[in-house]
């Protein structure tokens, strides 16, 4: 993937009511591999990795690039909120050159049901907007993961089309640009 755009990476750790967004740090490496090897995350991404090949693979710092938060509660890694440039091959696109960015988030089970992504995602998106205003993000899932489509529709998004990938129909939406306010 791409940058989205010239900024700093990685900025001033954002500060929510109740969580950090901040930047990888090898303390999360466990977290990770707990992140992409649990079958309940994988549900709707391919299901999960196994963990001897997570354990081999993982580096030292996981996730340590432009548009990944890592999403700290209490010192520690639950989840991790992404704002990356979406694939040109794949299908769903707003843009006719493809030139998107893409939310994506996983959160460990344990922290599920306690309004955490609702409250990383909107800090995300605010951070996104004020670093890249005008741009449009967008969001991909599965129609089958009917908490991320609700989640979705409340941070903005709007569906804007229906396709088949990775094996699935996947509901593809938009958040579109914040306009200005008039003078």
């Amino acid at each position: 993937m791409t940058e989205l755009g010239s900024y700093a990476w990685p900025p001033a750790p954002i500060r929510t009511e109740r969580l950090v967004l901040r930047a990888s740090e090898s303390q999360d490496r466990a977290a990770f591999i707990e992140l992409f090897a649990s079958p309940e995350v994988g549900t709707y991404i391919g299901g999960a990795q196994p963990r001897d090949e997570l354990e081999r693979a993982m580096p030292e710092v996981p996730g340590r690039r432009p548009g990944v938060f890592v999403i700290d509660l209490d010192g520690s890694m639950i989840g991790m909120v992404t704002l990356e440039r979406r694939d040109p091959e794949r299908p769903g696109h707003v843009r006719p050159n493809a030139d998107e960015a893409e939310l994506g988030y996983l959160f460990l089970p344990k922290a599920w049901g306690h309004g955490y992504a609702a409250e990383a995602c909107a800090a995300a998106l605010d951070w996104f907007t004020a670093t890249l205003p005008g741009e449009p993000v967008v969001l991909s899932t599965q129609t089958a993961n009917t908490r991320a489509m609700h989640l979705a529709k409340k941070l903005g998004f709007t569906e804007v089309a229906r396709f088949e990938e990775y094996g699935a129909e996947q509901w593809f939406a938009v958040r579109p640009p914040s306009t200005p306010p008039s003078p």
